[in-house]
């Protein structure tokens, strides 16, 4: 049995569904890529009993929960398919899947997902699962996503990280030459510049502004926010891109031919709290790769 104490181990949330287990291959190369144990987890939903409470039939229970296992089983024989030497452990708990692998992801170095689960609404670009780990969950949340449900994530290509300045992006960005340094890949570090964001220390935009002087002033800026980084990692190639675009539109096009996208979150601990910024969600919904979502 593995040691639970250790905190280190990847977590995957398996449902059953083809993207599930497309998560749970690219995990199980992330958990030999860093040496690490492998923990597939799933979480037996009960039905819905309304505002009355119901008694379910007799062994309903017992037999989710064996259920579970299977699909736990398969999901094993996934990974092995890809890592026969990763180290696993199987858990099922009954109960909701967000607030489940929230609580999981607690003791957790990454959680991986699927991005969309069993029993998702056609035209869903990805489940509402999914949405919900990334925006509270305790760690970096990774959904694995690939061009179509159907194909698996890319591993090939560079890592590309949205950097915007703020604590909650250098996060990512440690993030990020972590991945790129593992993969020995180059790291693409994308900070992206509208109008109004120029404008943001002017009461007033003025109509005479010098854009190839904001440029350079973000170029500076982008450079700075990386130098420390740099030479932590100096083995990672890095690419340094100012863009004068909006964020999602920016990002989704350098990462057209990555293996992973990162960006930062504004997600709060709560539940009830507005979990995940517009950026990170917009990218959970359109990219063509996994995407990490990182908290601070």
């Amino acid at each position: 049995m593995l040691d639970t104490s250790t905190h280190h181990w990847i977590l995957v949330g398996v449902d059953g569904s083809p993207s599930a287990l497309h998560a749970t291959r690219w995990a199980a190369r992330e958990a030999a890529r860093r040496h690490v144990p492998l923990r597939l987890f799933h979480a037996c939903v009960l039905p819905p009993t309304g505002s009355r409470p119901v008694t379910l039939p007799g062994g309903a229970v017992e037999a989710l929960v064996e259920c579970g296992h299977q699909v736990l089983r398969e999901a094993e024989r996934a990974a092995r398919e890809v890592e026969p030497g990763v180290e696993v452990s199987r858990e099922v708990r009954v109960g909701g899947a967000a607030a489940l692998l929230i609580e999981e992801s607690a003791n957790a170095r990454m959680a991986v997902l699927g991005s969309h689960g069993l029993g998702g609404f056609e035209g869903m670009l990805v489940g509402s699962v999914s949405v919900g780990v990334s925006a509270h969950g305790h760690c970096p949340v990774v959904v694995a996503r690939g061009r179509t449900l159907d194909e698996p994530p890319p591993d090939r290509g560079p890592v590309v990280v949205g950097v915007d300045g703020s604590r909650i992006s250098e996060a990512a960005v440690g993030f990020a030459f972590d991945a790129a340094s593992l993969r020995g890949v180059p790291l693409i570090a994308v900070h992206t510049w509208t109008d109004m964001s120029a404008g943001e220390t002017w009461s007033v935009l003025p109509f005479d502004i010098d854009y190839d002087e904001v440029a350079e002033d973000e170029r500076r800026l982008l450079a700075e926010r990386l130098a420390g980084w740099r030479e932590k990692y100096p083995d990672v190639e890095l690419r340094q891109l100012v863009l004068r675009d909006r964020p999602v539109r920016g990002l989704l096009a350098t990462a057209e031919d990555a293996q992973l996208l990162v960006v930062g979150s504004r997600g709060r601990g709560a539940l009830k709290g507005v979990g995940l910024g517009s950026v990170s969600q917009a990218l959970l919904h359109h990219s063509v790769c996994p995407v990490a979502v990182v908290r601070p």
